[in-house]
């Protein structure tokens, strides 16, 4: 949930970074910097908390200087504190990034073995200790930092600038945005449109593998690689609701295209990579001994509650707890076993649904531990619970869930590693892959969003369609009552999920010539029993459309369309299904010209029983 903030010119950068740090507070942040580079030096102002410390900071020692780099942060690796802040320097190379490197604990090993010393606990001041060590043998700015982002492995946005070198910033991005803005003889870097719309219009974005040298006259891109990319810059012509959308035609697209961002966000200062753990301080209002608690209960409604399910599978095979799911509208009214030795999990977006604050109310009063997964602050759900693990998704305005169902699903697999680290059931290095998986998943999410023109075309291919059937087994059978959901949702298609073994027990008869079957298939125990259920749609003459990471030729010879992601492991493997199935949802939507953010007779949030 970072802001990026960058300027060349000729006016005063300080007040222009805060500025449009100011335009990127939608964002959260629990930190803020900046930095100007006078008389041939860089300065650097840091302070915990909001926007205005840090101007108050200014206000007693400012900064002058026409070149320099504001950043706003959420505490990714270490908590949040001054020398947690960005900018972080390292020598003459002083740097700002969004994401996540996923390589850092090797590349710091590396650095220390050279000698060189580290001020913080964030993962970004290995990008500027590595810059600099390259400077120190002899490579020139560009230089090093072209070689440094080639080491670079993960989810990264990054602007970076040197002492002495007064003619240029240089921003470098895969898997998180970055857009340049051109103005007459000052130009502009940051993480997102809003901050640079008051300066110019005219844009330059960075793709995934690109870097910029940002000067007063102009931007050179080009390739990690050092190859010259051309491209034309555009002009945004948005008004103030066009730019809340990013320039995306829907709010639905632009938030399954933020994905990437807001799993980053959800994850930030919560991972402890070195120790495979997570940390979790919210979990501390439980008061509780985990080793005490004898089942949970997870509940939650619609598209929360699939994620419920997914968690299900996750808690148990962590953290070897019993786990029911119940719909929040059903929950009390089957008289539940709560008592002290059983937890209840609440899953909520808006933190306002009325049968999940019910349930929570119910709970409570039994004497249960209550812990709720939200994404809006201090909402009533939250307020009525014990403990809040916030998920970081940011705004979701349509109402069809995307980004926040995906948190949801991170938020849950961080409360399971968690558990199963505190009970002792996950030994360190099994938390240390289980932690370097859930690192890798925003850049293998990026990948999978490659795939939308694929999604488009079978969208329009299989558009026209009155029913669908989604299938999947195991931990991906909730995922296909997801993607049910979504269709059902914007595109008003009647679409059912099912177990993909269940199918012979009943939907094998809806199966005809006209039935899209989508399913979901994964390299997993289950892939060849799905395979075999897949063998019986076939025969039916069934429209079979695969989404998998295992693409062999017995799946290509029976399915109609092959949709291919990358592979996770088994238990954030829902995450990436969900991707395709939302693309799908939301292309089919807009061939049939259906409202896709606001479908007909649904809300955001539902705060009636």
């Amino acid at each position: 949930m970072c802001g990026i903030m960058g300027y060349i010119g000729d006016r005063e950068a300080s007040r222009i970074l805060v500025d449009g740090l100011r335009r990127l507070e939608y964002r959260g942040y629990d930190s803020a910097g900046v930095a100007t580079l006078v008389n041939g030096h860089i300065e650097v102002r840091r302070t915990v908390g909001k926007l205005d410390n840090l101007e108050k900071l200014l206000a007693t020692s400012p900064l002058d200087g026409t070149i320099g780099i504001g950043h706003t942060r959420w505490a990714t690796h270490g908590p949040p504190s001054e020398q947690n802040a960005h900018p972080h320097r390292a020598g003459q190379v002083v740097v700002i990034h969004n994401g996540i490197i996923e390589n850092y604990l090797e590349l710091k090993e590396a650095l220390v073995a050279k000698g060189r010393t580290f001020h913080s606990e964030t993962d970004t001041e290995v990008i500027s200790q590595l810059i600099d060590e390259h400077m120190s043998q002899g490579l020139d700015f560009l230089a090093a930092a072209r070689a440094a982002v080639k080491q670079l492995e993960g989810s990264f946005a990054i602007v970076v600038f040197c002492d002495g070198d007064k003619s240029r910033l240089l921003t470098a991005k895969t898997a998180t945005p970055i857009v340049i803005g051109l103005g007459e003889g000052e130009n502009f870097v940051a993480s997102d449109i809003p901050a640079i719309l008051d300066h110019t219009r005219q844009v330059l974005f960075l793709e995934d593998g690109e870097m910029a040298e940002v000067t007063r006259q102009g931007v050179n891109v080009s390739t990690f690689d050092g190859e010259p990319v051309e491209r034309e810059p555009r002009r945004i012509t948005w008004d103030p609701i066009t730019a809340q959308k990013g320039g995306f035609k829907h709010f639905l697209l632009k938030e399954i295209h933020e994905q990437p961002q807001a799993l980053i966000d959800t994850m930030l200062g919560r991972i402890r990579q070195e120790e495979g753990d997570v940390w979790l301080p919210e979990l501390d209002q439980l008061g509780t001994e985990w080793s005490n608690i004898r089942r949970i209960y997870l509940t939650a409604c619609g598209t929360a509650w699939h994620a419920c399910l997914v968690g299900k599978f996750i808690l148990e095979e962590m953290a070897r707890i019993p786990v029911d799911v119940d719909y929040a509208s059903e929950l009390r009214y089957r008289k539940p076993i709560f008592g002290p030795d059983t937890m209840l999990v609440a899953v909520s977006q808006s933190g306002e649904t009325a049968d999940t604050l019910a349930a929570v109310e119910e709970a409570a009063a039994a004497g249960s531990k209550v812990l709720s997964i939200c994404n809006v602050l201090d909402a009533s759900i939250p307020r009525r619970s014990r403990a809040v693990l916030y998920t970081h998704a940011g705004p979701e305005i349509s109402v069809a869930s995307t980004k926040a169902f995906t948190t949801q699903l991170t938020a849950l697999y961080l409360l399971s590693l968690h558990v199963g680290r505190q009970l002792g059931r996950l030994d360190e290095a099994r938390g240390r892959a289980l932690v370097h998986d859930l690192v890798n998943i925003p850049s293998l999410i990026q990948e999978t969003l490659t795939r939308g023109k694929q999604l488009e075309k079978i969208a329009k291919k299989y558009g026209h369609a009155s029913d669908f059937l989604y299938l999947g087994r195991g931990i991906n059978y909730p995922i296909a009552l997801e993607g049910a959901l979504k269709l059902k949702e914007i595109s008003y298609i009647h679409a059912e999920g099912y177990p993909a073994g269940e199918m012979k027990h009943g939907p094998i008869a809806l199966i005809d010539e006209e039935l899209p079957v989508v399913v979901l298939l994964p390299r997993d125990p289950m892939y060849a029993k799905t395979l075999s259920n897949l063998k019986e749609v076939e025969a039916r003459g069934g429209r079979i459309i695969a989404i998998t990471d295992a693409p062999t030729p017995d799946l290509e010879e029976i399915a109609w369309e092959v949709v291919t992601i990358p592979r996770a492991n088994h238990m954030l493997a829902p995450i990436l299904l969900s991707i395709p199935l939302q693309m799908l949802a939301y292309y089919v939507a807009c061939y049939r010209g259906t409202d896709v953010d606001q479908p007909r007779n649904l809300a955001k949030s539902v705060t009636v029983e």
